[in-house]
């Protein structure tokens, strides 16, 4: 795995054991995820009828979270930001951590404009995380005065 992201081919995503600072002392560096540094070469790995979908139909379909989720992964990396997540017994999962204003802030990214966001709740009130970024396709926005909601795009301004 080291030789694709030497290639520069990936990115790895390091599982934080604490979702809080600093990020870097708090990580499991045996449990990560992968995105891809280059989302054309993600879509190229999909199946024929599956690229055919995305690129003449424009049908994310079941892709879609996860070309998002890379996408916001891509960024973050190339701002130089260490990818982190947060994940707790298979039932609580945080798609990135980033440090943000000096505090060890939870994004979460939402394929829908869909304003739930139960996972990031979840943390607020049973982790102590005191500030929560939703970034989904929908406008700008709050939650319950410690979410921010904010447009995909702008994930490239945290």
């Amino acid at each position: 795995m080291q030789w694709l992201y030497d290639a520069g081919i990936v990115n790895f995503c390091h599982c934080l054991t604490k979702p809080e600072l600093p990020l870097e002392d708090n990580a499991d560096n045996a449990r990560f995820k992968v995105y891809m540094r280059d989302t054309g070469l993600l879509m190229a790995m999909l199946e024929d009828g599956a690229q055919r979908d995305v690129v003449v139909n424009k049908d994310l379909g079941i892709y879609k979270g996860a070309i998002y989720e890379n996408i916001v992964g891509d960024m973050f990396a190339k701002q130089g930001k260490r990818l982190y997540y947060f994940e707790k017994n298979s039932r609580l999962e945080m798609d990135f951590f980033i440090r943000y204003h000096d505090m060890a802030t939870a994004v979460e990214v939402k394929a829908s404009a869909n304003r739930q966001a139960k996972s990031m709740r979840s943390l607020i009130e049973n982790y102590g995380v005191r500030h929560g970024i939703k970034l989904s396709p929908g406008n700008v926005g709050t939650i319950g005065g410690t979410v921010e909601v904010l447009p995909l795009w702008m994930a490239m301004f945290l």
